[in-house]
């Protein structure tokens, strides 16, 4: 069933199958359940993938064996995921978030252009925090479905804030159109890519943060541009009609204020 989804843990749980079953079976009647797994059948067996509540939807509950063993995997800040086919729950499998080496270095760098990082996330409590302390981000908001992103951004909003979002699943598409500035990974799904205002090429946080500072660098120097241009041709022209302004210099001037202002656009080429 995992093999059929495109999210990121059900990847990394159809890899690790694959390692122990090689070739895996085709599921029919594939089904993904926004913010809570997926349900298909799979070799006439109707099989259940995905949080707890899913396997609520089908009447479907984790025996005591089980539920412990989730409690414990998300204890120690792994992702649960519970297995369940035939109407009866089957197993739990347990998904360690790797964070990558230079999370913590682009949280870092987002908090020193003045940017407050918030975590969202549609994972455990208990699994976010840990990835949260991990990456030096504070504030943590958790167990949301696709639809309660969008509730946070636009609390958010209300609050006066101005929102970036960075994601790049399904869950993460509507909350990315949502938000004032949609930053999609163009590692992710085209669902995501599609919803955002800008796509990061590469898979790294850290070129997220790169962005903001190129796109503040690009806003000042349009700035700086129609100041020059506009003071130029304010201060120009009483000269001009009181006829104290030589036309050639005059000409001259208008093609030096041009030059100016694409030799201070070229600039940009040097950011790094």
């Amino acid at each position: 069933m995992e093999h059929a989804s495109e999210h990121p843990i059900a990847q990394a749980i159809a890899a690790g199958a694959a390692e122990h079953a090689g070739s895996l079976p085709v599921p029919e009647d594939f089904e993904s359940v926004a913010g809570l797994g997926v349900r298909g059948v799979v070799d006439g067996h109707t099989v259940l993938v995905g949080r707890e509540k899913l396997l609520e939807r089908w009447a479907v509950e984790l025996p005591r064996e089980l539920a412990e063993a989730k409690a414990a995997a998300e204890a120690e800040g792994r992702t649960a995921v519970a297995v369940a086919w035939d109407g009866e729950a089957r197993g739990v499998l347990t998904v360690a978030d790797a964070v990558k080496e230079t999370s913590a270095e682009a949280v870092a760098e987002l908090r020193g252009l003045g940017l407050k990082p918030v975590l969202l996330t549609g994972d455990n409590q208990l699994v976010a925090e840990s990835v949260a302390r991990a990456v030096g981000i504070d504030e943590v908001i958790a167990e949301v479905l696709p639809e309660d992103k969008v509730d946070v951004v636009r609390r958010l909003q209300a609050e006066g804030r101005t929102v970036a979002m960075v994601g790049d699943g399904v869950n993460d598409a509507a909350a990315l159109a949502t938000a004032d500035l949609g930053l999609a990974l163009g590692t992710g799904t085209d669902a995501a890519i599609e919803a955002g205002d800008l796509t990061l090429v590469r898979g790294d946080l850290r070129v997220a943060a790169d962005a903001i500072r190129l796109s503040r660098r690009t806003l000042a120097t349009i700035k700086g541009n129609l100041f020059w241009a506009f003071g130029y041709n304010v201060a120009a022209l009483p000269l001009a009609a009181l006829g104290m302004l030589n036309p050639m210099i005059a000409g001259a001037a208008m093609a030096f204020s041009s030059v100016f202002v694409v030799t201070n656009s070229l600039r940009l080429r040097s950011f790094r």
